[in-house]
């Protein structure tokens, strides 16, 4: 087998690929969440259908989906929010393996939210996965707002996977509308070790700087990168925990 690198183009997404990490992948997943699963069915479809409505390949992995998933299991979250719907596929994730959750997931696109809640729809989690279209600052400042009403509960689980830019005010927000203990994580934060290029200055690029320079300074969190690699390139996510006392 070859341990090469490649570039993978993805509608304007260079990601830097290994066949190895792929097939790692590709085996443990297979062997751990086969398509004998009952969620197996929708959450392949929510590819196939994302894909076939010209939706950018840009979804978590199966691995950290679950990953996701599992993390809420042993919280016992009962409210999640994401931040970037794309096609439903992680959503359909954390709600699927997640019986007693209610998701509550933002997207900007409307193409994106259509497809998603057709996805939804078909994996049978209409009821529990609720749907916003608009501007993520918007409907993020729009759901604090509920909590403060006490007219929606606070969220015991985030994760952050929308305009890189915003990552800091998205985290700043769900800081304010989490439980204690709650779990935030914000996705692509690596980007293949981009995240250290000073010579980057574009914001997208420099967003992860800011996230996470931004949450070092922030006592209400105990937090950390983790970087990863598998089938979606090498990168990373930051993970923060919400103190008891914050």
């Amino acid at each position: 087998m070859s341990t090469g690198n490649f570039k993978f183009e993805a509608k304007g997404h260079n990601w830097v690929q290994n066949d190895v990490w792929t097939a790692v992948d590709g085996y443990t997943m297979g062997q751990l969440h086969p398509s004998s699963k009952p969620n197996a069915p929708a959450l392949q479809n929510a590819l196939d259908a994302s894909k076939a409505a010209g939706l950018p390949d840009i979804s978590a992995s199966p691995a950290q989906s679950k990953f996701m998933a599992l993390q809420c299991r042993v919280l016992g979250v009962t409210h999640a929010l994401e931040v970037g719907t794309l096609g439903g596929y992680s959503a359909i994730w954390l709600a699927s393996e997640n019986p007693q959750m209610k998701l509550t997931t933002v997207e900007f696109d409307p193409h994106h939210v259509e497809v998603a809640r057709k996805n939804i729809e078909y994996a049978g989690l209409s009821d529990r996965i609720e749907v916003i279209q608009g501007s993520g600052l918007e409907v993020l400042n729009q759901l604090k707002k509920e909590i403060e009403e006490g007219k929606r509960p606070k969220f015991g689980f985030f994760f952050i996977d929308a305009d890189k830019p915003n990552n800091l005010n998205y985290f700043n927000l769900a800081v304010e509308m989490a439980l204690p203990k709650a779990m935030i994580c914000v996705d692509n934060v690596v980007r293949a070790g981009r995240l250290i290029d000073q010579s980057l200055t574009e914001p997208r690029e420099t967003a992860g700087r800011i996230l996470v320079e931004g949450v070092a300074k922030d006592p209400r969190v105990e937090s950390v990168v983790m970087q990863t690699v598998g089938e979606k390139s090498y990168d990373g996510c930051l993970w923060a925990i919400l103190k008891t006392d914050a």
